[in-house]
């Protein structure tokens, strides 16, 4: 029982700590997503070298992780509030060519970063740009301005 008290407190502290430190590290993951990755092996870890080294243990654990993550699943479509503080929300970083400088610094993005994702959809001048968009995962989308 302790294993997973502890799975699941480290879960929710996995989720918050990938959470404010950024969405740029995956680029194409959510935070969320990255806790199963990083919170699955850290278990196996800790039974392997801990002083618990059984199995039963270990598979509890996961089992714990994966019950844990589809709880928080289920949550975030039933609580719209929920997922947003999981998730995020998208950010506008670009509006009719004005940079949103506050979000920006927040983000710790750089008018340089939105200018690389527009070329990448073959825009060529900020004029050409309506809005930038720093999504959820940390993908940066942009919309063309109408010609």
């Amino acid at each position: 029982m302790y294993t997973i008290l502890h799975a699941i407190a480290g879960y929710f502290f996995l989720v918050l700590v990938v959470r404010v430190l950024s969405r740029r590290a995956g680029a194409q993951m959510t935070p969320f997503e990255f806790v199963i990755i990083f919170l699955i092996g850290g278990v196996i870890i800790l039974a392997t070298v801990g002083n618990d080294r059984s199995e039963t243990n270990s598979v509890c654990a996961v089992i714990t992780i994966v019950l844990m993550h589809r709880i928080v699943s289920w949550l975030k479509i039933r609580v719209p509030a929920f997922g947003r503080i999981v998730d995020g929300t998208p950010l506008v970083v670009l509006k009719n060519g004005e940079w949103q400088t506050e979000i920006m610094e927040k983000m710790r993005l750089q008018d340089t970063d939105v200018m690389a994702a527009a070329r990448n959809k073959g825009v060529k001048t900020l004029d050409q740009v309506r809005y930038a968009i720093l999504e959820r995962n940390g993908a940066i989308s942009v919309s063309k301005a109408e010609e």
